[in-house]
């Protein structure tokens, strides 16, 4: 099992460490909601994810909920009935280890940020620079 949480803790998950596909988000929905150039997902059967604590609702479509911690503001969850009925895409930057579970693809490339395809040029520091 993988597990993950919040970034206050309030809110802990267990799910499997085999999932139905992890793909790097580029929407702008998903951009905006993590204020974050992508998202990590990974899609699961909803009632393989185990869940400690009470995630807030957000309503971010029409048949869209986006689970987040009412405490810390950590967007968490995803579900859709309408498209994607008994699944639940989980936030991979939200896992104890995010190294376990590789993306497998991109997706939404056509709202990927420009710069998002040139990050190997920009100068790396292992830390804060100085």
């Amino acid at each position: 099992m993988l597990t993950g949480r919040c970034h206050c803790g309030a809110i802990r998950y267990e799910m499997p460490e085999e999932v139905l596909h992890h793909a790097l988000c580029h929407c702008s929905d998903c951009r905006r909601h993590a204020g974050a150039p992508m998202v990590g997902w990974a899609m699961i059967p909803a009632g393989a994810l185990k869940v400690e604590g009470e995630p807030v609702v957000y309503a971010s479509s029409e048949h869209g909920r986006r689970h987040f911690c009412g405490r810390c503001g950590t967007g968490l969850f995803y579900v859709n009935e309408a498209m994607l009925p008994g699944l639940v895409d989980i936030q991979t930057g939200t896992l104890d280890d995010p190294d376990a579970l590789p993306p497998g693809a991109q997706i939404q490339v056509a709202e990927r940020l420009r710069w998002m395809s040139h990050l190997d040029a920009l100068p790396q520091f292992e830390r804060y620079p100085g």
